[in-house]
């Protein structure tokens, strides 16, 4: 079985754990988001502007939250509850947004697979390679889209970087690295994680290295540390320097305490290749150089053209990102940060984790 329907009829027509049938592609997908914090505020926004979904209930443990969510997004009716089993039972929706906090992940996720719901969740999709293994088996068996939103791949600038280094414009990549410093104060559970950088925010840069290199991880060594001034109680900068597939480097250095000069969230990147050189600052400057041909002991460099993409406001961040989900429930076809290709960018979160842990370069091809 793939992660979503083996075939045009199926995908047509499927049938959910209640016996119903359900025409995915005519009628509104009924989504319950479970999850009511900060984060999911910006889920919200995003499905209203999307004519294809329905918030059919909001879950939290604290249902004044729940409530102020709904009343703040104007869900006049929508069911409101604090049991997620509940909320399955009560709205019978045909997709999850899991918008918790990661320790609930797993737990979240294999409920609504069992409820027959296709899931869209909040990154990192689990705490664990076992069970994020666990939660990507429990899709396939299900017959289910489970993805999770990487939001940073449905960014103009990101796309605008990816097309040109695709295009060969500096030549063969070989390394690229990624500055993330900023100084957050999230306060809550962040600020009590374990590995926090690794594990809450650098699977965004990981995901992005993967996307802008076209290459997977292969090994990784990694040193985390706590600077003296950090407000976080356990590791909240680190450096990691990955061996990637087809001979590329990639090198990380980032802090979640470092306050002055900040990064962009999507971090400072250099590409370097054969030919030249390519930059982008994380927001919008995105400028390369090349070599013009002429011998030197520093050969002379010109700027190369880097066109932006077409990448209509739709396509844009949670928005883009839904409507690909929605897309791939009508469809069947798994959308582009779907669990198979995801777990790939966790096994480097875990990867750098354990070479931390350790001391020691780690294997990370399985």
């Amino acid at each position: 079985m793939s992660y979503a329907v083996r075939n045009t009829a199926e995908a047509k027509v499927a049938t959910n754990r209640h016996g119903s049938i359900l025409n995915v592609m005519k009628r509104k997908i009924r989504t319950v988001l479970v999850g009511c914090g900060r984060m999911s505020q910006a889920w919200l926004e995003a499905a209203a502007r999307i004519e294809d979904i329905e918030i059919a209930g909001l879950v939290d443990l604290r249902r004044k939250s729940a409530e102020t969510r709904a009343a703040e997004s104007g869900l006049a009716g929508v069911h409101i509850d604090t049991s997620f089993d509940s909320a399955l039972e009560e709205t019978r929706p045909d997709a999850v947004f899991d918008v918790t906090a990661p320790p609930a992940h797993k737990t979240v996720t294999l409920a609504a697979l069992r409820h027959g719901c296709h899931v869209l969740g909040e990154k990192p999709m689990a705490e664990s390679m076992e069970d994020a293994r666990e939660m990507c088996a429990a899709a396939r068996k299900a017959g289910k889209i489970y993805a999770v939103i990487q939001n940073r791949r449905y960014d103009r600038n990101i796309r605008t970087v990816r097309t040109a280094l695709a295009s060969g414009v500096i030549g063969q990549l070989h390394t690229v690295n990624a500055d993330f410093y900023l100084g957050p104060h999230f306060g809550g559970f962040r600020e009590e994680m374990k590995h926090v950088l690794l594990v809450d925010m650098a699977i965004h840069s990981f995901d992005q290295a993967r996307f802008l290199s076209g290459a997977d991880a292969v090994s990784v060594f990694c040193h985390e540390y706590n600077p003296p001034a950090s407000w976080y109680r356990h590791g909240a900068a680190a450096m990691a320097l990955f061996q990637m597939s087809d001979g590329i480097v990639f090198n990380y250095r980032g802090a979640w305490c470092a306050e002055g000069h900040p990064t962009s969230w999507q971090c400072q990147w250099r590409f370097v290749g054969s030919r030249g050189t390519l930059l982008w600052d994380g927001d919008g400057s995105i400028t390369a150089e090349t070599v013009d041909g002429k011998e030197g002991f520093f050969r002379p460099t010109k700027p190369a053209a880097v066109t932006p993409v077409d990448w209509s406001a739709e396509r844009v961040g949670h928005e883009g990102l839904i409507r690909d989900f929605v897309s791939a429930v009508r469809t069947g076809k798994p959308p582009p940060t779907h669990c198979g290709d995801n777990i790939k960018s966790l096994a480097m979160v875990f990867g750098a984790v354990e070479s931390a842990v350790r001391n020691s370069p780690v294997d990370i091809t399985d």
